[in-house]
């Protein structure tokens, strides 16, 4: 282990995911705080409505119940933002409007196509199940784990790409690079889950491994989702093309695959 320092087709809306509010300028090196933003969102409970000194008030004529109804909606904007993990906005142009997802058919093709990263389980399988993930992403981790007892039965392809903060792309890069990229990620993600930041990062990346987490990058902002773990995969009894924006337990994951 290192030492150093989740509804279908959501959009990124879901439990257990981390969001992207703005992205990460690929290749922009730096060593930001191991438990960044987005350990101290994720760590934020949620407001106790019932508890809220205006939601206690007796009842009040309409114009003051409408005066209420709209202090409460900043809570209730407060609660919605702590369903996933989301990067702090480091420019002031506000974002334009996301595009809808590609549908669930074409974004696999795509992914298929394009998308490079390491294989894990059923290696034999006719039909992978792609897991677009940003190395410093918790939810990832969990993920990672949660997948384990699937790997006699599923072949994952684990695809690595970069828009959390600075470590991700050489992450990435560490992990593809290793000589056993499923023992390497293990130690990862067991290192980024206990807090301690995940993988040394490589003193660099090699051009290979850059263009293929530069291209994987782009390939993820194509698919007009904004969270990861991103899942993409033909459901194994049905046949139908089934994606998820999120982390997922052993049971539902396997419910979700068809297996």
């Amino acid at each position: 282990m290192f030492t150093s320092g989740k509804t279908r087709a959501n959009r990124g809306f879901a439990k257990g995911a981390c969001k992207m509010t703005s992205r990460e300028p690929f290749g922009r090196w730096h060593t930001p705080p191991t438990l960044n933003l987005l350990d101290r969102v994720c760590a934020v409970p949620p407001p106790n409505f019932s508890e809220h000194p205006m939601l206690k008030a007796t009842p009040a004529p309409f114009a003051q119940r409408q005066r209420l109804h709209l202090l409460a909606l900043p809570l209730v904007a407060a609660v919605a933002g702590l369903a996933a993990c989301s990067k702090t906005e480091e420019t002031a142009p506000a974002a334009a409007p996301a595009a809808s997802a590609l549908p669930p058919a074409q974004a696999y093709e795509k992914v298929a196509i394009t998308g490079k990263g390491f294989t894990v389980g059923a290696l034999m399988s006719a039909n992978p199940v792609f897991v677009l993930f940003d190395p410093q992403c918790p939810h990832c981790g969990h993920l990672w784990q949660t997948s384990q007892p699937l790997l006699g039965k599923v072949k994952f392809v684990w695809v690595p790409v970069s828009f959390i903060n600075g470590k991700s792309a050489p992450q990435g890069a560490a992990i593809l690079a290793a000589s056993n990229p499923a023992e390497f990620m293990t130690a990862h993600e067991a290192s980024l889950l206990a807090g301690t930041g995940g993988a040394p990062l490589p003193a660099s990346m090699s051009p290979e491994h850059e263009a293929i987490i530069r291209a994987n990058t782009e390939l993820f902002n194509s698919l007009k989702v904004e969270s990861v773990p991103y899942i993409v995969a033909k459901n194994l009894k049905t046949g139908a093309v089934v994606t998820n924006a999120g982390a997922m337990e052993t049971a539902a994951l396997a419910e979700f695959l068809g297996v």
